[in-house]
């Protein structure tokens, strides 16, 4: 006997509610590692920072980095 439409519908939502569950779950333990060292000394603004450096392409960064100077240096914060 094939799944009806709603049937189908019904476990879709309830994996998206599962992943969304876990999602949750996985944001927390991030949040706990930030408060984690900043309880050590770290700077969690920074390191949130980094991972987002990291998690681009170099090319990517590059250009990002040239286009953070010239705005900085035509602020005048250099």
């Amino acid at each position: 006997m094939p799944e009806t439409t709603d049937d189908r519908l019904r476990l879709l939502i309830e994996r998206v509610e599962r992943l969304e569950e876990e999602k949750k779950g996985i944001a927390d333990d991030i949040r706990d590692v930030y408060a984690e060292a900043k309880a050590v000394g770290y700077d969690s603004k920074i390191m949130r920072q980094i991972v987002r450096l990291r998690k681009m392409k170099p090319d990517d960064r590059k250009e990002m980095d040239m286009l953070l100077d010239t705005y900085k240096s035509a602020l005048g914060l250099e």
